[in-house]
């Protein structure tokens, strides 16, 4: 057997095996569930039978137990593609309009934040490129944590912004864009073939947010991948090897990705289909004027709680996405 042969090989067990170790936990899972629903069962019964308040309260509990754990299992049903268990890395870019749509780049890069905070995710900045006036001009996120790629990859488009603007003298109503890409991160075990030659390394001084080595040293890495043009860059870290590494990782990922989808011939099948940031192409309207709404134009879902989904709270959005996403695989 030769040797890229060998780890092919190697690769297709080591997905095998996690498939297995995989569809056995959601068997276990499905199992207590079923023993829970039958004990609930049994306990309403008993109550019906001879009323008993101790009973009742128990039932009570455990009917709201057995619902968290049943939306918990649909949850991972959902949850079942091949990178969902990944981490994310995420990019935020404004669309046209200045000063005002950086504002609301930036307002998305901490609606994640606060997202990523709730679920116990770990958030981090690895490249950070500030508005000229406020906002951002570019973002770079990696956020690690259980099934982080399979929940916000319902994030990935444009997201449409309307309010009165606050740098507005007339406070007049403005209307946004901003784009969002999300691809999985991928593991040291997939092996992706990188030529040095074809990569363009630069180093420069941090200028992005948090980081107490910002402007003191050149330890800020830019890595441009000259065949496909890709640019990754990193100054989280406080060494220049250790910001390379992030960039690197960054550069694997988004090359791993255009070979998957030369694999399987669909243009954008892991990061969804990024459209012109502008009007007619967004995934979601946010609107604080003049009424309030959040309104997902794929499953229509949709919210009044606008000041609510802008602190993080995304959980109602990114399951319905994850149902419609398989009704779209599905369609029968």
């Amino acid at each position: 057997m030769s040797e890229p042969d060998f780890w092919n090989n190697q690769d297709q067990a080591q997905d095998l095996i996690s498939q297995t170790n995989l569809l056995k936990n959601k068997s276990e899972n499905f199992k207590q569930l079923s023993t829970n629903f039958d004990d609930a069962q049994t306990a309403l019964e008993l109550l019906r039978e001879d009323f008993d308040p101790d009973l009742q309260s128990e039932l009570e509990q455990q009917i709201t137990d057995l619902s968290e754990s049943f939306h918990n299992y649909e949850l991972s049903l959902l949850l079942s593609e091949k990178y969902d268990s990944h981490n994310a890395l995420m990019e935020i870019h404004p669309g046209a309009g200045g000063t005002e749509a950086m504002d609301w780049a930036d307002m998305l890069l901490r609606m994640y934040q606060r997202y990523s905070e709730s679920h116990g995710f770990k958030f981090e900045v690895e490249d950070y490129e500030p508005g000229d006036e406020a906002g951002v001009k570019s973002v770079s996120i990696r956020v690690q944590g259980d099934n982080a790629f399979g929940l916000l990859k319902s994030e990935n488009g444009v997201h449409r912004l309307v309010r009165i603007s606050p740098f507005d003298s007339a406070k007049r109503r403005h209307t946004s864009f901003a784009s969002v890409e999300v691809i999985p991160e991928i593991d040291q075990s997939i092996n992706v073939d990188i030529n040095p030659d074809d990569l363009r390394i630069d180093v420069f001084r941090s200028s992005g947010a948090g980081g107490q080595h910002i402007n003191k040293t050149s330890s800020a890495v830019r890595i441009t991948h000259l065949p496909t043009g890709i640019v990754t860059s990193s100054q989280a870290q406080r060494s220049q090897f250790q910001n390379r590494e992030t960039a690197m990782n960054m550069l694997r990922a988004k090359l791993f990705q255009l070979e998957e989808e030369k694999k399987r011939k669909q243009t954008e099948e892991l990061k969804g289909n990024q459209k012109e940031i502008g009007f007619g192409s967004q995934i979601r309207s946010y609107v604080f004027h003049p009424y309030n709404m959040v309104k997902d134009h794929r499953t229509n879902y949709e919210t009044s709680d606008v000041n609510g989904v802008i602190d993080g709270k995304l959980d109602d959005f990114i399951y319905a996405y994850l149902q419609w996403n398989l009704s779209q695989k599905n369609p029968d």
